[in-house]
């Protein structure tokens, strides 16, 4: 078939232009320029191999570096959110994916300076202690590893303070308690990562808890007036602040005088009257030969029966009108009227109720 058409060189030969106009190269020229270009699309093929490589090396070094800010291999002091609020969601919308989960949460919000806080402190054990229990295996595995984290730094604190020693024991055989049975079914998706790491962290937990048992209270310096020195009447007064009448049995033992005082029945009717209700007392009545009524026997029966009430100097507060989990002295974008009429207090059991869709 002829060309047709102004340019007079045929489609498929090759030219080249010289001086002298548009010339067919020879064989050997023909050779020359396919080595050429033989080495040019080499060159470009291997600088493209570079690049791609290149690439997934940083690709590989991002995620290498997001992996490590995670799992801390590179340092020792253990990564924890800042948040003082966040946005609890239980659907997906347009503007937001996904939801809101309890080890999301728990990962999120600043419990590791709610644990300096004395405040808070008894609020994010009975939260540990809850989580311990039944939640574990619901938390993210990023999550679980900050749950230790903030668990070993509960512990220090509790080292470093000599203060309540006796929840965080309870915390650290109820975790070493639901560890056991989890651990043997590793195989059923329970608990995320390798059993080598579970078996690490029982080890830490017993480690803990000899640290713990081994803890000697310093007495102070200061020999100045005591509580053994203060009238009879000002120690009761301060046993009726304790809520927990563990604390009473222990000061008991201090000396003769206190444990005449922590004998009480005024005392231990008041510890009944403010953990358990009426109607609960009603159905535990313990009465004496002589008709009275045995409130220290009553209080310790009760508490196997019904839980305790639980009461907190700083809780979470949850906003029903946005729907946003705070801390209480924290400020959030509410856009409400009147924010305090639409904010609740949540306790550790509806902290985890939240998040049951």
């Amino acid at each position: 078939m002829p060309f047709l058409g102004q340019d007079w060189r045929s489609p498929g030969q090759s030219w080249v232009k010289t001086v002298d106009g548009w010339k067919k190269p020879t064989k050997n020229e023909n050779e020359t320029n396919n080595n050429v270009s033989e080495r040019k699309s080499n060159c470009k093929e291997e600088h493209d191999k570079e690049n791609l490589i290149l690439s997934i090396n940083y690709d590989l070094a991002a995620k290498k570096r997001k992996k490590d800010l995670l799992n801390n291999n590179h340092t020792k002091i253990p990564y924890f959110h800042r948040d003082k609020w966040i946005y609890v969601h239980k659907g997906s919308t347009k503007e937001r994916h996904g939801y809101c989960t309890l080890g999301e949460a728990f990962n999120r919000l600043d419990f590791c300076s709610a644990i300096k806080d004395t405040r808070r402190f008894n609020y994010v054990v009975r939260l540990l202690e809850l989580i311990a229990k039944s939640q574990l295996p619901s938390l993210s595995g990023v999550a679980q590893k900050n749950y230790m984290n903030i668990l070993e730094r509960v512990v220090q604190n509790v080292l470093e303070n000599q203060q309540n020693v006796r929840p965080i024991k309870e915390l650290l055989q109820t975790l070493y308690a639901s560890l056991c049975s989890l651990v043997q079914d590793m195989g059923k998706s329970v608990l995320v990562g390798n059993i080598n790491i579970w078996v690490y962290r029982m080890e830490n937990i017993l480690q803990w808890q000899q640290q713990l048992d081994n803890i000697q209270i310093n007495r102070p310096t200061n020999m100045g007036m005591t509580f053994l020195d203060l009238p009879a009447s000002l120690q009761l007064n301060i046993m009726h602040s304790l809520a927990d009448g563990r604390d009473l049995v222990s000061l008991g033992q201090v000396c003769p005088g206190l444990s005449v005082l922590t004998e009480d029945r005024l005392l231990w009717k008041k510890l009944c009257q403010y953990h358990f209700t009426d109607r609960q007392i009603c159905k535990r009545l313990i009465v004496t030969e002589k008709g009275h009524l045995e409130w220290k026997k009553m209080y310790f029966k009760l508490c196997r029966c019904y839980p305790h009430k639980e009461q907190y100097s700083d809780t979470l507060q949850f906003c029903t009108h946005c729907h946003i989990l705070f801390w209480k002295d924290t400020d959030h974008p509410c856009t409400a009227n009147n924010p305090e009429s639409c904010c609740k207090p949540v306790s550790p059991q509806g902290f985890i109720n939240l998040f049951k869709f």
